[in-house]
């Protein structure tokens, strides 16, 4: 494992300017945000990584990669990274993990009281909360793109969160379901990682409301007692739906110092300013499902739209695969610092980390 010594030094590094890791001549490299990372283009998602399937990773690193994704919630993702870590070492990329834990445990400890709520106290709760979607136009078909099954539940879930909030937030013991959750869910992570530290940690994994990025301070006292510890050294978060309202929240709170949002050719009308704005603030950005919405096998055998496919052959003509051309219509945005693709095999390294190399 990596010492804490050989982080904090990093952390001083950092604080004087631009971080460089696995540094290639043929790769192109943004800034994260005031993260001072120098991340390749393209980076790693952690979906479909485990310990008997990391070889392409190696590949990745190979051709200049550097910044690798991952999160509890993707299985033996974190282990299969820690084979990673083992074959290279720590210091040959940024590493990104999440809370998978936090949100779950929100939903999960609000739904009980719901349950346990007469059905008249249920019924104005659920019209709350769909009056606060209704009003965050958050599921704006060209806006939610409906990337995943379980999406819809999850935004109606968490707007009645948000809406039990105030009302019945007391029954629930914040220092236990939210800051030590937070903590214990770190300490998991690392040991199945091997590694002593997280360069990024993004929690929420997946919010859905600026109310999650924003009124939670446990989340801020947890993410400071883990950066004195030398155990992460920035705070994140990733959401696929609302993205733009959340990303706004979150750079208000001046904690986050960076996020994973969904961002395509599709909801770019929705979520484009909002990018414009973390660019100006110096906030990094990585986009998350670029290809979603265009490839006519998204992840939930969901039928794409034909001219959501066509709009992407239009704005990126050429022989190109679609999700590849989703990748290079993105990486056009300079407000972002990269784009995230889930590779899991050698060809799909093949085929996607060249997108952001020079001689893309």
């Amino acid at each position: 494992m990596q010492n804490r010594r050989e982080f904090l030094g990093m952390m001083a590094a950092g604080l004087a300017g631009p971080e460089w890791r696995n540094r290639a001549s043929a790769m192109k490299y943004r800034r994260l945000g005031r993260t001072g990372y120098m991340v390749s283009e393209i980076v790693m998602g952690g979906g479909g990584i485990a310990p008997d399937n990391h070889d392409h990773v190696l590949l990745a690193l190979d051709m200049g990669l550097n910044y690798l994704d991952t999160a509890p919630a993707y299985g033996p993702s974190e282990a299969g990274y820690a084979k990673v870590i083992q074959a290279r070492g720590r210091d040959k990329f940024f590493l990104n993990s999440k809370v998978s834990l936090w949100d779950e445990n929100r939903r999960k400890l609000y739904q009980e009281i719901f349950d346990s709520l007469p059905e008249s106290e249920r019924k104005r709760l659920r019209a709350r909360a769909g009056e606060e979607i209704e009003r965050s136009g958050a599921a704006q078909p060209d806006y939610f793109c409906d990337y995943f099954a379980g999406q819809e539940r999850e935004l109606s879930s968490a707007a009645l969160c948000n809406v039990m909030e105030a009302e019945y937030g007391r029954r629930i013991d914040r220092g236990k379901n939210y800051r030590q959750a937070i903590l214990d869910s770190v300490e998991e992570s690392l040991k199945r990682l091997g590694t002593d530290y997280l360069d990024l940690l993004m929690c929420p994994h997946g919010a859905n409301t600026p109310n999650e990025v924003s009124r939670y301070p446990e989340i801020f006292e947890a993410f400071e007692t883990l950066r004195k510890a030398g155990k992460v050294r920035h705070l994140g978060f990733s959401a696929h739906t609302g993205a733009a309202a959340i990303l706004r929240a979150a750079m208000k709170t001046g904690v986050y110092s960076a996020a994973m949002v969904a961002y395509n050719i599709v909801n770019h009308r929705f979520v484009a300013s909002a990018l414009e704005e973390a660019a100006k603030s110096d906030f990094g950005v990585i986009s998350m499902k670029a290809a979603n919405p265009v490839h006519r096998l998204n992840e939930h055998k969901k039928p794409v739209e034909p001219g959501r496919v066509r709009l992407i052959d239009e704005a990126v003509p050429g022989p190109w695969k679609i999700p590849q051309k989703a990748y290079m219509w993105n990486l056009r945005n300079r407000n972002l610092s990269a784009v995230i693709s889930n590779m899991t095999n050698a060809q799909m390294v093949k085929d996607n980390v060249p997108l952001g190399m020079k001689s893309a």
